[in-house]
């Protein structure tokens, strides 16, 4: 999830190979407002994000501008690391009709965010900000846990919890491990609501 520099160095040079999948993401509604993501590719389906705009207001407000802009219709998942993680939201490079080869360098149009670290743990369908290095550089751009990841905690601004569509989330097409997880003909975001 570092934005730069997964592209050559992984999860700050984490790829992690985890077999164990842990619980379940919750499946009752959460309090909301809950990201849609309607996913299209070889493994279509819904998958439905609970926001946490008491944990992480700024990265949640950022996330609802560009589901408002319509920036993620189109975003492929670019890096998909079986047993860790599937990551999405480059709305500058990761467009699915464009050339994705920089996918998961980019951002939006909008500044970067500031870190809202909480005490919030990476679980199975936990959803992050990517981001490079520097702790105040998310954007666009998040992933969605596969399995537990502790040490994540406190290192990534936790935004979201999959309440719907883990199923979808797991078929998510997976990445070349020899190449940190980058996806060939990678599924998409057909659409980005907010309900």
């Amino acid at each position: 999830m570092l934005r730069r520099d997964l592209v050559r160095a992984g999860l700050m040079g984490v790829a992690l190979s985890v077999s164990a999948i842990g619980a379940s993401a919750q499946t009752a509604d959460g309090p909301g407002p809950n990201l849609v993501l309607e996913v299209a590719g070889a493994h279509p389906g819904r998958i439905v994000i609970d926001l946490f705009p008491d944990v992480a207001p700024q990265h949640v407000k950022r996330i609802e501008q560009l589901v408002t802009d319509h920036a993620y219709d189109g975003v492929v998942f670019h890096r998909v690391i079986d047993g860790f993680m599937a990551q999405t939201g480059d709305v500058q490079f990761g467009k699915r009709e464009g050339d994705t080869s920089m996918a998961g360098m980019g951002g939006s149009s909008y500044p970067d965010l500031k870190a809202e670290f909480s005490d919030k743990p990476f679980e199975r369908g936990t959803v992050g900000m990517a981001r490079s290095s520097n702790p105040n550089s998310a954007n666009s751009q998040f992933f969605i846990m596969f399995a537990p990841a502790p040490h994540l905690n406190g290192q990534y601004t936790v935004f979201g919890q999959v309440i719907e569509g883990m199923d979808i989330v797991d078929a998510i097409k997976k990445g070349d491990a020899a190449r940190n997880g980058l996806v060939t003909e990678p599924d998409y975001i057909a659409s980005a609501t907010i309900e």
